[in-house]
């Protein structure tokens, strides 16, 4: 089913400009995520972490990564090696230089070690309560999912503003569904009703 006939075009317009109008609050949220972050790794059995570097309006994990970075914690980023593939990620920490990628992302530069994240820390226009996502409709992050969940244990973790959450996210086969969502109020595991 094509993102024009599942009900997830007129959904993405809207949830971008949802989430443009959750601006105001972007800096103090992305301090509080970083907060609740930190706590919900403290005491976990957890050496990597992938997240991403935000684009326009997404929340900012900035500061997040940061303190993830204090903590010890081993971070990367995606990268598009080719298109309609999953990422890749390479290691990067606070700092490092960041090359321009496609779909306007930054990415680690591709002499960094590609490595395998155990946490993904995944961007969204709208999420639900069982762990639907409505991305951009590139699938990037639903093939990634997959082959990551095919291939060995990844706990994916939707970031988002609270009020980017809606009742239902339309699903599809191809959709992959989040374990966890973070956001500036705390960090709660999905429902995951199928």
């Amino acid at each position: 089913m094509s993102a024009t006939t599942d009900g997830k075009t007129s959904l993405r317009a809207e949830a971008k400009a949802r989430r443009a109008n959750l601006q105001n609050e972007a800096h103090a949220a992305a301090g509080a995520l970083a907060a609740h972050l930190i706590d919900h790794f403290k005491n976990r059995d957890i050496e990597t972490i992938a997240g991403y570097w935000p684009i326009g309006d997404e929340m900012d994990l900035r500061p997040s990564f940061e303190l993830l970075a204090k903590s010890g914690l081993e971070l990367a980023l995606p990268a598009i090696v080719k298109s309609k593939s999953p990422l890749v990620f390479r290691r990067w920490r606070p700092g490092d230089e960041l090359k321009d990628g496609l779909h306007h992302t930054k990415e680690p530069s591709t002499n960094a070690a590609e490595i395998c994240p155990k946490v993904l820390l995944v961007p969204l226009l709208a999420f639900d309560s069982s762990g639907g996502r409505l991305g951009y409709g590139g699938g990037y992050y639903d093939r990634t999912l997959a082959a990551l969940r095919k291939d060995g244990h990844i706990t994916a973790i939707g970031i988002a503003f609270s009020g980017q959450q809606i009742d239902r996210v339309p699903i599809v086969a191809t959709d992959q569904k989040l374990d966890w969502i973070a956001t500036e109020l705390g960090v709660w595991k999905c429902d995951r009703v199928h």
